[in-house]
């Protein structure tokens, strides 16, 4: 029995003649907090996008635990599973974006319990529940009737945040999850992710904060030119990159 929560072997996109993703495999375990660091363009979110079935492979295979996903066919192209299949993967991650993506004429608590009343066809009692709690955990309680546009940024990132976490998901996704935000809620939102990981959530974090990547992520994966680069433990990764382009790259941040 493996304990892989998702798996992508020899995973290749191409927008046009742009190849995006050039050969990328990895696996998540569960438990795992996975970073993705990279410069902009080197198909961090691209690979982010694929895995969360925004974006359809051109070739590789996919799979979520046993299920699945596409595979090669004799052509070396990626054919995906048919309706059910898709549907069910869906189920198995949760994905917070960097604008939030809230319903803007929804409440907070709205936003949370949507799929689970209209997608998981829960109770609506139980879906209100399941709603609170994860409110409550996210520090917004009191902040179930309000609408998204008079929250902060912190706050609409965490309520994003427990909207991911309804479905009770496998693994979470956070495309640059504080890219919107100032210094100050960008700790926020931080601190709830550390939280999750001292959970042992499985997530994957494309992020720009090394210092938090090498904090909290148990692996690092640096991406540039659509390629892995280097990928290892979080810490030697940040501290002791073994790649000339990794050491390069990461002196340009802070990493304190």
């Amino acid at each position: 029995m493996t304990n892989a929560v998702v798996t992508l072997n020899h995973g290749k996109k191409a927008f046009g003649g742009n190849e995006v993703l050039k050969d990328i495999s990895l696996t998540v375990n569960k438990g795992d907090v996975l970073a993705v660091i990279g410069p902009s363009g080197g198909g961090k979110s691209t690979l982010l996008r694929c895995l969360a079935l925004l974006e359809t492979l051109n070739s590789g295979d996919l799979s979520y635990g046993d299920l699945v996903v596409c595979s090669n066919n004799a052509e070396g192209r990626a054919v995906y599973g048919d309706a059910a299949t898709i549907a069910k993967a869906k189920t198995r991650y949760g994905l917070v974006f960097q604008n939030f993506n809230l319903f803007p004429h929804y409440t907070v608590l709205q936003n949370v319990t949507d799929a689970l009343i209209c997608v998981q066809k829960m109770p609506k009692d139980e879906a209100l529940a399941r709603g609170r709690d994860l409110l409550a955990k996210m520090g917004l309680a009191d902040k179930e009737s309000m609408v998204p546009c008079d929250l902060s940024g912190g706050q609409q990132q965490r309520v994003a945040i427990a909207r991911a976490m309804a479905m009770n998901p496998d693994v979470l996704y956070f495309d640059e999850p504080t890219s919107a935000l100032d210094p100050e809620l960008t700790r926020e939102v931080l601190k709830v992710i550390r939280d999750l990981a001292a959970e042992h959530m499985t997530m994957v974090i494309v992020t720009h904060e090394m210092g938090f990547a090498r904090d909290v992520a148990d692996q690092i994966i640096f991406m540039d030119g659509g390629v892995i680069v280097e990928q290892g433990l979080a810490s030697e990764v940040i501290n002791n990159p073994r790649h000339d382009r990794t050491r390069a790259f990461l002196a340009n941040y802070d990493r304190d």
